[in-house]
């Protein structure tokens, strides 16, 4: 596609963009939504086929709701800082009348009759939707080499996978083909890709955010979050997105005024003299278990390297204790293979999306309706929902539920007291991500535990129902992102985002991206 536009509105112009920095543009009249869309949709179209972070671009639905934000703009009625800003969604976040796959075969050509709460409440700020992103299956994995239609590739290294299971919206902000996008976590499946891709990215407490729209894998886990290029970003998004939702009865009514704090958060008047003086009585607890064997010595370093950071800013450092964190692998892995297995039921065959009794070969092999099950999940299913579905029933069914989902939940309650009581003695805790960076495509695939072992750092947040964020903390000798894991108590987001911007304000790790060829 021909851009005559670049002629009027330099290049560097649109580069990395924040959100404040893409406002600010629109505001003074420097370029407008419909451009910057067109930015972007051109990156995508030129660079995407070989990253492979999109399953969908909504050109068409995009740049119409990208002329209509110009409309308002230019009018004096723009919606806020979001109005007019181009993000994209992780495919399992349902979008009205624009295809929804999960990254599944059993979904492909679903078309949803409703957007999620999310989608909406982004909309009406004025944001502009590009398209869907890949996720491995249903959420379920730690590379995004889980779906079933393409494997998205690390932008600073193509030989290496961009973290999952939102490992298409880190690769996206990462190579620039959006201003920020949207992300699940169920077990670290934001703040892990955020950490591999070096961009910013936030599971919210359990609660914080609706969850409707939200195609489930673990219920009692998934939490929908922004991921961005900076942590300002990220609180600004998360302020449209948070809330109560009569749709989400998990959504919780009896907590601070967000929207308040983060706006105060947000102000054009926050600088960085009065960041760091609000960490002056920070306390920051280091879990001792966190920084044990399996560690890898260069994230390990990178990752405290940070931390002296905040000592420089004036926050004060502590060891901890986690001491039921050794039950946190074994517990999440029970717990969410049960809720997959109820989950994910309703891919029969009969209700919605693909179905066996469609394979003109198969007709002749289904004889009644258990049939019609059967080939339809052992057709369109992938080995990692195949592999949950049937660990997860077997835990669930008569005489083993007491030994495995019900004691898993059980030592679910001991490490959730654990935080409950570290937070009584730290305002924050700051951790590795994973244990390693970035590991080559197919180097796992094969060895389910192994990856299962990569959210040994981030599953306990889920576990807990707290918060935790992934912030850009440096590189290794190859040349790989490597990011800092700060953790905060239920419904701590304020305290969370403000380490981040302090460290952020101190630091340029969040500047530097990779060079897309």
């Amino acid at each position: 596609m021909k851009i005559t536009w670049l002629a009027k509105i330099p290049l560097t112009m649109f580069e990395r963009l924040t959100i404040r920095s893409a406002s600010e543009l629109l505001d003074a009249g420097k370029t407008t939504s419909v451009d910057l869309t067109k930015y972007y949709l051109d990156r995508i179209k030129k660079y995407d086929a070989d990253i492979g972070a999109f399953l969908l671009v909504a050109e068409e639905y995009a740049l119409q709701k990208a002329g209509e934000a110009d409309e308002r703009i230019k009018s004096g009625k723009k919606r806020g800082m979001l109005d007019g800003i181009p993000f994209a969604v992780k495919d399992v976040i349902l979008t009205e009348g624009i295809e929804t796959t999960a990254a599944s075969k059993i979904l492909q050509g679903y078309i949803p009759p409703y957007s999620a709460t999310v989608i909406e409440k982004l909309e009406e700020a004025g944001a502009v939707m590009l398209g869907k992103l890949n996720c491995d299956e249903f959420a379920m994995g730690s590379s995004t080499e889980n779906s079933a239609y393409q494997i998205t590739k690390n932008p600073w290294d193509k030989t290496r996978v961009p973290g999952g299971s939102s490992g298409g919206s880190a690769a996206a902000l990462s190579a620039d083909f959006c201003v920020f996008a949207l992300g699940t976590d169920t077990g670290g499946s934001i703040r892990q890709p955020a950490s591999m891709c070096s961009i910013t990215g936030l599971k919210p407490s359990y609660g914080r955010v609706s969850r409707y729209g939200a195609i489930p894998y673990g219920s009692s886990l998934d939490q929908i979050g922004p991921m961005g290029k900076s942590a300002e970003d990220i609180g600004i998004v998360l302020e449209a997105i948070a809330g109560v939702d009569e749709l989400d009865s998990t959504t919780v009514g009896d907590i601070s005024d967000f929207r308040f704090q983060i706006s105060d958060l947000n102000s054009n008047q926050r600088n960085l003299q009065s960041t760091i003086y609000n960490l002056q009585s920070l306390k920051i607890g280091l879990p001792k278990e966190y920084f044990a064997t399996g560690l890898d010595p260069e994230v390990k370093k990178i990752v405290l390297d940070a931390v002296e950071e905040y000592r420089k800013l004036g926050a004060q450092i502590v060891e901890v204790s986690l001491p039921h964190t050794e039950y946190a692998i074994p517990a999440y892995y029970l717990i969410v293979m049960g809720e997959v297995s109820s989950n994910l039921a309703r891919y029969d065959g009969i209700k919605y999306g693909a179905s066996a009794i469609k394979i003109s070969n198969l007709k002749s092999q289904i004889s009644n309706l258990a049939e019609v099950y059967i080939k339809t999940r052992s057709q369109y299913l992938g080995d990692e929902a195949k592999r949950k579905i049937i660990l997860g029933t077997f835990e669930l069914s008569a005489g083993y539920y007491d030994a495995y989902y019900k004691k898993a939940q059980s030592a679910r309650a001991l490490i959730k007291n654990d935080f409950d009581d570290i937070f009584e003695q730290v305002d924050l805790l700051m951790t590795p991500v994973s244990p390693f960076p970035a590991f080559k495509i197919g180097e796992k695939k094969d060895d389910p535990l192994s990856m299962y072992l990569a959210d040994i750092y981030t599953i306990s947040a889920n576990l807990a129902g707290i918060c935790g964020m992934s912030i850009p903390a440096g590189f290794t000798a190859k040349g790989l992102p490597v990011g800092l894991q700060v953790l905060g108590p239920r419904f701590g987001e304020e305290k969370l985002l403000s380490a981040g911007i302090a460290f952020q304000n101190a630091t340029d790790w969040h500047t530097k991206y990779p060079e897309i060829k």
